[in-house]
């Protein structure tokens, strides 16, 4: 037992001395530096799924989770056998081989610990979605799987406006692939680029007490103050048609009347520890929370190459055309993880 705890005690000793020791490093401007290349990709995922019971597992069962995973990615990775017939048609083959999939191979960790879930309030890991919320969220899936009355009833991820799954946010999470994002930082402004897609956040750093102008636009209205090493961002005046961005499976779902409240804390020389909460009455029954790692990665980050009107969207719309001259319904879409 003792030479179990000894380890251990030396490991947390290690931590904490490093976590007193450390000092988030200045610019130019004598701001506390957030620039660089960074990545959410994780397996750790916003909810916490039923196979976890905790907010923290340990490394022993991280390392058997993450080795499984590997196991199955690997063996959907391998090669198609030529000779096999084609799915019946009344199976869905999916839009993506696995190689084309890049979520990341390990879970979250903060502060030592192996995160479950980003969700660190409520303690069950669950979004708490209020009835109307969840009824909300329900019928604007139904609706981004069923409208082909035009682009503008396409998911925003369909018609490449933003990313899917709420990649640029804010909050931002998370997804499939293309987890990558660009810090940089003038005296008065913080840029995020976001790799998926090709987004750029412009948060000007503001004096809260001045009266300013609010506009709606995509990514919500943001600005930012420091909190001593700690950027503080606060964004509010979504536009209506982000609700649009419960894409691929993504259970986040804000009203335009949400306020996003962010914390970026460079805890080390290769992590910023991202914190938000959401305060959202029309959707949820409380304000929640959430604690994210996000990782230090080679940089530059390479194009997202999507643009709005891409080949993707005639095609839908077309098939949905060409159903309607036959007399048929066109098939909803299945938009699934």
């Amino acid at each position: 037992m003792r030479r179990l705890i000894l380890p251990l005690l030396i490991a947390a000793l290690a931590t904490s001395a490093h976590a007193q020791t450390w000092k988030t490093p200045r610019n130019g401007f004598g701001q506390p530096d957030l620039e660089g290349t960074w990545t959410n990709a994780s397996l750790t995922s916003l909810e916490r799924p039923a196979s976890f019971k905790t907010l923290t597992i340990t490394e022993d069962q991280a390392r058997a989770a993450e080795a499984a995973r590997a196991r199955g990615m690997a063996a959907s990775n391998r090669p198609t056998d030529p000779n096999a017939p084609a799915p019946p048609k009344a199976d869905d083959p999916g839009g993506y081989n696995t190689v084309w999939i890049d979520p990341g191979v390990s879970y979250g960790r903060i502060n030592g610990e192996v995160r479950t879930s980003w969700l660190i309030d409520p303690a069950d890991g669950k979004l708490p979605y209020s009835p109307a919320g969840r009824k909300l969220f329900a019928d604007t899936l139904a609706s981004a799987r069923t409208n082909f009355d035009g682009p503008e009833g396409r998911p925003l991820g369909e018609r490449c406006v933003l990313g899917f799954g709420s990649t640029a946010g804010p909050p931002m999470m998370n997804v499939l692939y293309n987890n990558n994002y660009q810090i940089q930082q003038s005296k008065d402004h913080v840029v995020i680029v976001v790799e998926m897609n090709h987004d750029a956040r412009v948060i000007p750093i503001v004096d809260r007490t001045k009266p300013r102008v609010s506009l709606q636009q995509w990514m919500g209205d943001s600005i930012g103050w420091w909190e001593g090493d700690t950027l503080v961002v606060e964004t509010t005046n979504f536009n209506p048609q982000e609700s649009l961005r419960p894409y691929f499976g993504a259970s986040l779902f804000l009203s335009p009347d949400a306020k996003v409240t962010e914390r970026f804390t460079r805890t080390s020389a290769s992590q910023i520890l991202y914190e938000f909460s959401v305060q959202d009455p029309k959707v949820y029954t409380q304000v929640w929370r959430a604690q994210m790692a996000m990782n230090a990665t080679q940089g530059p980050m390479y194009e997202y190459a999507c643009h709005e009107g891409n080949y993707a969207l005639p095609g839908i719309l077309g098939g949905a055309r060409l159903a309607e001259k036959e007399g048929r319904k066109a098939e909803a879409v299945e938009i699934s993880e």
